[in-house]
């Protein structure tokens, strides 16, 4: 698999096919593993690439507080680095609103945007999924998250799998589980669960967020894709139904049953309803844009 050196560090990748840019970008705590079984069903056409973020999945870890600012700063330098122009941006959890947040600065580099289970708003803690509040409230206590994430890997070992409706295998968990075979290598994981924008707070991340969210009500030209799921975590009927209400140009597909990360539980539906939207909207076509 290819690897891009960016920065002080490197962004390892996969890439299938040629044509019009297409990249999938994960979110906490997976890979670009999450995206093994989309890439190729997605069809022929299309340059699919699908990064690791830095300090996640075989990418490098430089010494970085892995902000969300830190996450956008190495991803603009790949897309830089790689010359991605024009491009259909794909994205899952944290990588839904790392590819709201890349449109929203480079709106003249993006023509469509997919998403599933993602960060679409600020929320009060009254409006996040009430199955998550208290997870996300020791998350994000100072000393509890520590123990949790850091001394005791709960991300990996028991979010992860827990979330995923039909589970994990061994083999697949492995792969989850090798880039933070140490205390400190688990540190981005951390960061990810602080940001996560809940009652005004972070408030650099509520800024970030109020920003794409006004490129999405407005970018009436780009074609947006929801997918959506029975059992999913993030995305619940009522933001559902804000989306559908605050963003132009946007599509809603429903795609069967599935946990938070919907990539490993409906490979094919997702890849389906990719292909189909980008034939509905010619977003392969080199012509466009």
């Amino acid at each position: 698999m290819p690897i891009e050196y960016v920065l002080d560090s490197m962004i390892f990748y996969r890439e299938v096919g040629t044509g019009v840019p297409i990249v999938f970008l994960h979110g906490n705590p997976t890979s670009s593993y999450l995206w093994r079984r989309i890439l190729p069903a997605v069809g022929d056409s299309g340059r699919r690439l699908a990064p690791d973020l830095i300090g996640m999945g075989d990418s490098g870890k430089p010494d970085i507080g892995y902000t969300f600012a830190d996450h956008a700063r190495y991803l603009d330098a790949w897309f830089d680095a790689l010359g991605l122009d024009n491009v259909v941006l794909i994205g899952h959890d944290w990588g839904g609103a790392l590819a709201f947040d890349w449109a929203a600065r480079h709106p003249g580099r993006v023509r469509g945007v997919a998403f599933t289970e993602t960060i679409v708003k600020p929320m009060t803690w009254e409006e996040f999924p009430e199955g998550g509040r208290a997870i996300f409230r020791a998350l994000k206590t100072a000393g509890v998250g520590e123990a949790m994430i850091l001394d005791d890997n709960v991300f990996i070992e028991q979010v992860l799998p827990g979330d995923v409706g039909q589970g994990l295998s061994e083999k697949d968990l492995d792969v989850y589980r090798k880039p933070y075979a140490t205390r400190e290598s688990r540190r981005p994981m951390l960061q990810w669960a602080r940001a996560m924008p809940l009652g005004g707070e972070p408030a650099e991340i509520v800024a970030r967020i109020d920003r794409y969210d006004e490129w999405l009500m407005e970018s009436a030209d780009v074609p947006k894709l929801l997918l959506t799921f029975d059992q999913g975590v993030m995305m619940t009927p009522e933001l559902v139904d804000w989306c559908v209400a605050n963003m132009a140009h946007l599509e809603v597909e429903k795609c069967g049953a599935g946990g938070h990360h919907t990539p490993e539980d409906q490979p094919e539906a997702i890849a389906a309803a990719i292909s189909s939207w980008l034939d509905r909207h010619s977003l392969r076509s080199a012509d466009v844009g």
